[in-house]
């Protein structure tokens, strides 16, 4: 394979996974907390041994580094749901899954069988304390503050209320290096978490945040990919027709 053929291959290449990235926009567009995804590229330069010359040339490829998520806050829906929370500023809620904590901006909770707040794929939420938050037996008019902190009615003081826990929010030095995993949650592998700046971030009770995706732009990233992938694929079909014909036409004058 010749260096144009080996150049639209890369570039072939990288467009596929951008499609991927795309059409994942677009699953998730509805998704509570989801935040877009874009592909990173970058030039590539490879040695090639130049026949004539006998020395060795660059060219220039395409290989795609990472994806990247935009970070930007998605809309606030209202749901008027008493579990339901957004965080308004830079941070995640910390879940504890099967394999460990993992950190999400996906607020749809609610109560398990125990009283726990959950995720909805039954995940514990954790507190500011490191524990999971447990409301008592027939809690009700649960209040959840800006600050994280939840209270219920306390039927011996009618005017106030009963401080249950705090909601955790912690952010991440290097919020980019989280591995997207399923159900909307993230791994910060080898980071630390810190707990968020109270002056930065806000908990909406009643609310969720929305996903970031806007279709419109998808569906034009959609478009313009399909139509680089179709492009580069027939300028390859043109160069293997042009190194069939340059065969040929060798072939028959060395006879």
């Amino acid at each position: 394979m010749e260096s144009p053929s080996y150049i639209a291959l890369s570039r072939l290449t990288g467009l596929r996974r951008e499609m991927d990235v795309v059409t994942n926009n677009l699953a998730n567009m509805n998704t509570p907390g989801y935040q877009r995804e874009s592909m990173m590229f970058s030039e590539y330069l490879a040695d090639t041994r130049d026949m004539g010359a006998g020395a060795f040339r660059k060219i220039s490829m395409v290989q795609d580094l990472a994806s990247v998520r935009d970070l930007s806050e998605g809309p606030m829906i209202n749901t008027d749901n008493p579990l339901d929370v957004a965080i308004s500023g830079p941070g995640y809620f910390t879940v504890e899954t099967e394999d460990g904590a993992r950190y999400t901006r996906k607020g749809n909770f609610s109560l398990d069988n125990n009283g726990q707040i959950v995720t909805s794929e039954g995940d514990p939420v954790m507190g500011m304390d490191g524990a999971p938050i447990v409301l008592p037996p027939e809690a009700s008019d649960v209040v959840i503050n800006k600050d994280g902190t939840i209270a219920v009615r306390d039927p011996a003081n009618p005017l106030g209320g009963l401080p249950i826990g705090q909601i955790g929010v912690v952010q991440f030095e290097e919020e980019y290096e989280l591995k997207r995993e399923a159900g909307g949650l993230l791994n910060a592998e080898d980071q630390e978490p810190m707990a968020a700046e109270a002056e930065d971030v806000s908990i909406l009770q009643g609310m969720l945040e929305d996903s970031n995706v806007q279709g419109v732009v998808e569906m034009t990233r959609m478009i313009e990919t399909m139509r680089s992938y179709q492009s580069t694929k027939n300028m390859m079909d043109q160069e293997h027709e042009r190194q069939k014909q340059a065969i040929q036409i060798l072939g028959s004058s060395g006879r």
